[in-house]
């Protein structure tokens, strides 16, 4: 008997739990039921804001894997890296990023993309692939890890190439971040 109430208790907390995690931060009470559902019109714009987005170009059928780690498998005193951390790369090539260890993502860096490409934003744990746009240098980052120095380059080749070379170079980076950056720009010869 005391074990079905307590696990009634612990039902009834987590139901209660639960339904606080709606989102609400602002002490109001459920919103009105206009508010709670988008009306019909409203719906296939957030369908299609759903959507996957399609790549900016068509990818040409080349892919470079990159692998996440918690732990670097070569230098065990390495911790938080993509492998490998910079890549050269053409138009039309798919950058797959693969979350080899648990708690990692893979994201472009604002100021450190080629102008006009959009960047990609990929969610923890999960994999997230980038078709390569256009020429230039691209910054990417573990989201949580970013301080901690988990970040790579891409350099796509072609014409206009450099033309955002000084301006990645421009960006501030928090933590072990900058000093990685340097190492990879001077590893690649910019």
């Amino acid at each position: 008997m005391k074990r079905t109430t307590l696990m009634s208790a612990v039902a009834l907390a987590s139901l209660v739990t639960l339904s606080a995690c709606g989102g609400r931060t602002d002490g109001d009470t459920a919103p009105a039921a206009e508010e709670a559902a988008p009306a019909a019109e409203e719906a296939p714009a957030a369908a299609e804001a759903a959507a996957p987005v399609a790549p900016e170009v068509e990818a040409n059928g080349t892919v470079i894997d990159v692998n996440m780690y918690t732990r670097d498998p070569d230098e065990p005193s390495g911790l938080q890296v993509f492998k490998p951390r910079l890549i050269r790369a053409n138009v039309g090539d798919t950058v797959r990023f693969i979350p080899t260890d648990p708690t990692h993502q893979s994201s472009s860096i604002d100021g450190m993309l080629p102008e006009g490409a959009a960047g990609w934003a990929g969610e923890i744990n999960k994999e997230v692939s980038y078709v390569l746009p256009k020429p230039g240098i691209y910054g990417y980052q573990c989201v949580p890890h970013y301080a901690a120095g988990m970040i790579g380059m891409i350099i796509v080749e072609g014409e206009g190439m450099t033309d955002n070379v000084e301006a990645a170079k421009a960006v501030s980076h928090p933590g072990l971040a900058g000093r990685e950056f340097t190492e990879i720009f001077e590893e690649a010869g910019l």
